[in-house]
C-alpha cells in the first residue's frame, strides 16, 4: 500500500503546473470582470494547487519513511536517449530523504506565503500574473529537487533563474525616484549575476559525463566510489598518472560547481544581485530569499557530496588545499562580510537581504566542513523564520504605506503640501519607530523571527547555528582552515544579533519619526495569519 504511494509522485508537480496555466490563461479575465471574485479564484486557486502538492510530498515522506527502500526513483519517460550508444537520460523523480525534505520546504512555506500574498497583492491589476510566476516558480524548483540527475535539476535550475527574472521585475514599468527603472535593472542584473553560475554549471556537468559516462546521480557516485577504491590496482595497470589525472577532474568538478552554487546562493563574489532582488514584491523575496532560488546552491553541493568528500580525500593525501576547503571558506568569509554591511542598511528589506547572504554563508560553510546535516537543519529554520521576516516586513510596509496615502490625503483636503512627502520612502527604518504599539501581532511575530534568527535560546536557529559553529570548533584536529572558518562564523553570529538588535529598535521601538508612521495600522488578517503561524 504504502509503495503505490509513490506512484502519486508526478502531482507534486502537476499541481503547481495547473495552477499557473490557470492563472495565466483564464485568471486575468475573472479579475477583469469582477475584481473582488476574481481575485479569490486566482489567488486561492493557486494557493490550493501549492497545498495540495504540500499534501502529496506528505503522503510521499510518511511512504518514504515506511518502506525497506532508502530512494524510490519515478520515471516519468525517456527525454534524451542516444541509439547505439546505451546512452539516454529519463525524466525521473528521485525520491529520498534529501528531495523530501526539500520538496517539503518548498511547498510548506511556499503555500504559506501564497496566503499571506493574497493579502499583500489586494487591488494590483497584475494579481493574477503575480500568481502564475508563484506557482511556476515552485514547479521548477520541485523539478530541481526532485530529478533524478544533473540534466534535470538543471532544467529546474535554470527555471528558477527565469521565475526570479520574472518575479524581481514584476513591476519594472515603475520609475523609481531619480527616474531610472529600477526594478527593471535589478531583474537583469539577477540574470546576469547568475549566468555566470549557470555556465559553470553547464562545464562541470559536462565535465562529469566525461569523466564517468553519465549524469544519474546513483551511477555517478557509485561510479566516483568504485574508482577512488579502485585506484591502487588502477595506478598499477594503467599508471601513476591516472590517480592525479582523476584527482584533477574530481576537484574542477566541485569547484564548477561550486561557482554555479555561488550564484544561486549569492555568496562572493556573486552576491550583489541578492540585495537588488528587494524590487519585487515582498512575498516574491520571501519565497526567493526563503525556500527556493537561494537554497538551490546548497542543495546542489549537499547532493554532490560523494563527489566532494573522495576529492577531499585525495586532497588530504596529497597535502593540497581541498575543493570542500574552498567551499568552507568562501562560505565563512561570505557570511562575516554580508553581517557587517547589514550594519550599514536603512532599508528594512535590505538588512533582510544581507542576512541572508550572511545566513547562506554559514550553510556553505556547513557543507565544506562536512557537516551536511548541520547545514540542512539550518536551511529548515531559516527557510521559516526568513519567510516570517520577510512577511513580517511586508506587513510593515503595508502599514507604513496606507499611513502615508491617509496624511497625504489629509493634507491634500487642507490644501497643504509638504515637499518631503514626495521623498518618502515606506521601506525606510528612519522614517519608523513606535509601531509595536500599533502593529502589535506584526511586532510580536516579528520579534519571534528576530531572536531565532540572532540564534537565541530556545528558538531554532539557535540549534541549527550551534551545530555547525560546533563542527567547526570540534573538528579543527590542527587544520587552519577550519580556525579560520569558526572566527569568521563566530564573528558573524555576533553581528547577526546586533544587526537584528538595530532593526527591531529602529522598527518597533521609541518614538514615531514621521507623521505616516503615526497613521500606521495593523495588517488584515488574511496577512497575519500566516505570521503567526510561522512564528
Amino acid at each position: 500500500m504504502n509503495d503505490s504511494l509513490f506512484n502519486l509522485a508526478p502531482l507534486i508537480l502537476v499541481f503547481p503546473l495547473i495552477g499557473f496555466l490557470f492563472n495565466a490563461l483564464v485568471g486575468r479575465r475573472f479579475v477583469e470582470a469582477d475584481r473582488k471574485t476574481g481575485e479569490r479564484w486566482s489567488g486561492w486557486f493557486a494557493t490550493i494547487m501549492a497545498l495540495s502538492a504540500f499534501v502529496v510530498v506528505v503522503l510521499l515522506d510518511v511512504a518514504l519513511n515506511a518502506s525497506h527502500f532508502h530512494e524510490h526513483t519515478v520515471i516519468l519517460g525517456e527525454w534524451i536517449t542516444i541509439p547505439g550508444q546505451g546512452f539516454s537520460v529519463p525524466w525521473a523523480m528521485q525520491i529520498d530523504t534529501l528531495s523530501v525534505t526539500m520538496m517539503l520546504v518548498v511547498t510548506g512555506v511556499g503555500s504559506i506565503i501564497h496566503i499571506y500574498s493574497i493579502g499583500y497583492m489586494h487591488g494590483d491589476p497584475d494579481f493574477s500574473r503575480y500568481f502564475a510566476y508563484l506557482n511556476l516558480f515552485l514547479f521548477f524548483m520541485l523539478i530541481l529537487v526532485a530529478g533524478s540527475n544533473y540534466l534535470v535539476l538543471f532544467v529546474g535550475w535554470e527555471g528558477v533563474g527565469l521565475c526570479s527574472y520574472l518575479l524581481i521585475g514584476f513591476w519594472h514599468a515603475r520609475l523609481a525616484k531619480d527616474g531610472t527603472m529600477k526594478n527593471a535593472n535589478a531583474a537583469r542584473k539577477a540574470m546576469i549575476a547568475n549566468r555566470v553560475g549557470d555556465a559553470a554549471m553547464i562545464l562541470g556537468i559536462i565535465l562529469t559525463f566525461w569523466v564517468f559516462g553519465s549524469v544519474e546521480f546513483n551511477h555517478v557516485f557509485e561510479e566516483a566510489i568504485h574508482i577512488f577504491e579502485s585506484k591502487e590496482q588502477m595506478v598499477t595497470l594503467v599508471g601513476t598518472n591516472i590517480e592525479m589525472l582523476f584527482s584533477t577532474a574530481l576537484f574542477a568538478i566541485t569547484i564548477l560547481f561550486l561557482i554555479a552554487a555561488t550564484g544561486k546562493s549569492a555568496q562572493l563574489v556573486l552576491h550583489v544581485w541578492l540585495p537588488d532582488a528587494m524590487a519585487g514584491p515582498t512575498p516574491a523575496s520571501s519565497l526567493i530569499h526563503a525556500a527556493t532560488m537561494v537554497t538551490s546552491g546548497i542543495y546542489l553541493i549537499v547532493r554532490s557530496n560523494v563527489l566532494y568528500e573522495i576529492s577531499r580525500a585525495f586532497s588530504e593525501a596529497q597535502g593540497t588545499l581541498s575543493s570542500s576547503d574552498i567551499v568552507a571558506l568562501v562560505g565563512a568569509s561570505t557570511a562575516l562580510y554580508a553581517g557587517l554591511i547589514a550594519f550599514t542598511q536603512y532599508d528594512i528589506k535590505k538588512v533582510l537581504a544581507y542576512s541572508t547572504v550572511s545566513q547562506l554563508g554559514f550553510m556553505i560553510a556547513a557543507v565544506g566542513m562536512g557537516a551536511y546535516v548541520a547545514a540542512m537543519f539550518h536551511l529548515i529554520t531559516h527557510a521559516f523564520f526568513k519567510a516570517l521576516l520577510f512577511m513580517g516586513a511586508g506587513s510593515v510596509i503595508h502599514g507604513m504605506e496606507h499611513g502615508h496615502h491617509e496624511v497625504a490625503h489629509a493634507h491634500h483636503d487642507d490644501g497643504h503640501h509638504d515637499e518631503g512627502e514626495d521623498n518618502f520612502d515606506p521601506q525606510d527604518m528612519r522614517y519608523m519607530g513606535g509601531l509595536r504599539k500599533l502593529m502589535p501581532v506584526t511586532f510580536w511575530t516579528y520579534l519571534v523571527g528576530a531572536l531565532a534568527l540572532a540564534g537565541v535560546w530556545p528558538l531554532a536557529g539557535f540549534w541549527s547555528k550551534d551545530e555547525i559553529l560546533a563542527h567547526a570548533n570540534t573538528n579543527q584536529d590542527g587544520r587552519q582552515v577550519f580556525l579560520i572558518v569558526f572566527v569568521f562564523l563566530l564573528l558573524a553570529a555576533v553581528c547577526t544579533a546586533f544587526y537584528m538588535g538595530r532593526q527591531l529598535s529602529m522598527v518597533f521601538f521609541g518614538k514615531a519619526r514621521h507623521e505616516a508612521t503615526t497613521h500606521a495600522h495593523e495588517s488584515p488578517r488574511i496577512m497575519t495569519f500566516p505570521l503567526v503561524l510561522l512564528a
